[in-house]
């Protein structure tokens, strides 16, 4: 069975002959693992951890020039104000870009948010690249994934965290409840064109459109759900909408505890959702199979907070039984930890991760 027929095995709640593999990790893990490995690619590191999954780079930003300051920090294409920062030390260093300067934090109106100049356009990004990506993908045999980077991912809330700052944008869904709408509205128009052009070009070989935005904290929703659904549920299926326009499954990234959106995320018309977070409340994985595993497939669950970077290959080794116990049955599940794997995790528990999947993702 290929990786493709595996897929739509498991999409449609029947059994694969194994559960579909998928691989998230930093850049400093990534290059950690080619070395261990001896590999000079990471199509031959794929191929080794046997991934079900390829995904496309995306669009090419080709707008107007993006500013850099004099401290060396830069605006990205909403205008967002960021600078590097490393953190960790040797093989665990990484780096990664942090948000400074919040552009319409003091906006006190909704003329304020409309009018505000850097408004990202869709025609500010070069589509035509997208063709040649998503061909060659497809030409992997594997299932293609359009995903987009952390500013590219078609999203609401995270993105107005950016621009508007996090706690004010919290702050705004009950004390300025139109403000917060005039921003998710501004930033929906722009990410569903984004993706109608984006999903255009890829001319049928892009399989999955993955969106993602965070609806959760470690231990309940970010906003109350009547609030979510009046501010937040029209953006979201309008996405998924649009992914099945053009013949997609549609998935949904959000950290944190979202147990309570899985009815209105069922009725956005989502195929897949990730990451089921395992260290937030309201995890029980049998529950929400037994609930909702013949209305929605699940991506990931393997805890890159804990057992990934501090547990024993033998307790990676559980945590991969456990998750195929309660949520692979009958299809409907695909491997994946629950975020990118950390540069702390250790080399033997990425390996020993991608070998549980193969003894306990068999039929």
């Amino acid at each position: 069975m290929d990786s493709r027929q595996r897929f739509k095995l498991a999409m449609a709640h029947k059994q694969p002959d194994r559960v579909p593999i998928d691989y998230w990790a930093t850049s400093e893990v990534n290059a950690k693992l080619l070395k261990h490995f001896g590999f000079s690619s990471q199509e031959q590191l794929l191929q080794h951890f046997d991934v079900d999954f390829r995904y496309i780079e995306g669009p090419k930003y080709i707008g107007p020039e993006l500013a850099v300051r004099q401290n060396g920090s830069k605006e990205d294409h909403f205008g967002v104000v960021r600078k590097t920062v490393s953190y960790g030390e040797g093989a665990n260093a990484g780096t990664y870009s942090e948000v400074i300067e919040y552009p319409l934090q003091k906006a006190t109106s909704v003329d304020e948010i409309e009018s505000y100049p850097k408004w990202p356009k869709p025609e500010h990004f070069d589509y035509e690249c997208i063709r040649q990506q998503a061909k060659e993908a497809r030409e992997t045999g594997k299932v293609v994934i359009f995903m987009g980077d952390r500013l590219n991912r078609c999203a609401q809330l995270k993105p107005a965290m950016y621009v508007r700052g996090v706690e004010q944008i919290l702050m705004d869904v009950v004390l300025n409840t139109e403000i917060a709408k005039s921003i998710f509205r501004k930033i929906a128009d722009f990410y569903a064109e984004y993706a109608r052009r984006t999903l255009q070009a890829a001319e049928g070989n892009v399989d999955i459109f993955f969106t993602g935005d965070d609806f959760g904290t470690q231990d309940n929703t970010f906003m109350r759900i009547d609030t979510w659904r009046y501010l937040l549920k029209e953006g979201v299926k309008r996405f998924a909408d649009i992914g099945h326009e053009f013949g997609c499954k549609v998935a949904h990234h959000t950290c944190g505890c979202v147990r309570p959106l899985l009815p209105d995320i069922v009725e956005c018309g989502l195929d897949i959702l990730n990451p089921l977070q395992p260290d937030c409340a309201q995890m029980d994985y049998q529950k929400i199979k037994e609930t909702f595993g013949d209305k929605i497939c699940f991506h990931g669950g393997i805890s890159i907070q804990k057992t990934m970077p501090y547990g024993s290959p033998e307790d990676v080794r559980n945590e991969v039984k456990n998750r195929v116990e309660k949520l692979a049955g009958n299809g409907g599940y695909i491997f994946c930890t629950a975020h990118n794997i950390q540069a702390d995790t250790p080399i033997e528990n990425v390996v020993a991760l991608f070998e549980a999947y193969q003894e306990f993702g068999r039929d």
